[in-house]
């Protein structure tokens, strides 16, 4: 990228017209456009000026290309965003870390899968006839341990993650991962050691059971409307209050 694309994309990323930006630089929109066009550049004042108001660095325009380490403008602003929740919910700052290092982990193991493919295509391509079929008759997903049914369980991270597989069925095509019950808060329907099936592609409503996050564990609960709850009546329910945090990790469509 030019001096002059890397400064407009700059400037659109900040939300800021070429007259704005003129303004708060104390010139005019005919000067922004001249350097945008590559007509002419600032001076080094200048540009300092404007890394400051566009909250990026000065190797970002002097550098023919970003490195793969620089910190981007949209990157930036999460960034930004992150270190303000850091302050002001911590405890939100912990499930962001926690859903990195889930999503890092599966990211990994995508790629550790992309390659094994890859070699195994690269060194059998020669001497293997691969017959093509048209449906494989059963399917992998992620099985992690485990869901509590008492007293919360924290399973976000990549401990505790393997592959389980399930019939390829039209059903089962919604499933995205499953996970083990612990505890008997949810009998006599899910017991402790059932292996349960959970859908983030359908909609979860008042009644359903679903998996949730509350405050980084995680628990199998009937969705109720202020409250998460137990059917086993010896078990109490979770209440649902402003400070909590709690993410839904998808709706449970059977069981194992």
């Amino acid at each position: 990228m030019t001096f002059g694309e890397k400064l407009k994309a700059a400037r659109i990323e900040s939300g800021l017209k070429q007259s704005e930006l003129a303004k708060k630089l104390n010139t005019t929109g005919n000067t922004i456009s001249n350097w945008e066009n590559n007509v002419s550049k600032p001076d080094l004042d200048t540009l300092s000026y404007i890394c400051g108001i566009l909250h990026v660095t000065a190797s970002y325009f002097l550098q023919a290309t970003i490195p793969e380490d620089e910190v981007s403008i949209s990157e930036l602003k999460l960034v930004k965003k992150y270190r303000y929740i850091t302050e002001h919910s911590p405890s939100g700052a912990k499930t962001i870390n926690a859903v990195l290092e889930n999503e890092y982990a599966i990211a990994e193991q995508l790629e550790k899968q992309k390659d094994r493919i890859e070699e195994l295509e690269t060194s059998q391509a020669a001497v293997i006839d691969i017959q093509p079929r048209l449906e494989d008759s059963t399917r992998l997903i992620e099985y992690h341990h485990s869901a509590s049914a008492g007293t919360g369980v924290f399973i976000l991270g990549s401990e505790g993650v393997e592959q389980l597989p399930i019939p390829n069925t039209p059903e089962n095509r919604k499933v995205d991962y499953a996970i083990k019950v612990s505890g008997n808060s949810m009998e006599p329907d899910y017991s402790d050691g059932d292996i349960v099936l959970v859908s983030q592609k359908v909609d979860l409503n008042h009644g359903d059971v679903g998996i949730f996050i509350v405050n980084n564990d995680a628990y199998i609960k009937e969705y109720g409307e202020t409250e998460l709850i137990s059917w086993n009546p010896d078990a109490d329910n979770i209440i649902i209050s402003e400070y909590d945090n709690i993410v839904c990790m998808g709706k449970v469509v059977g069981k194992y």
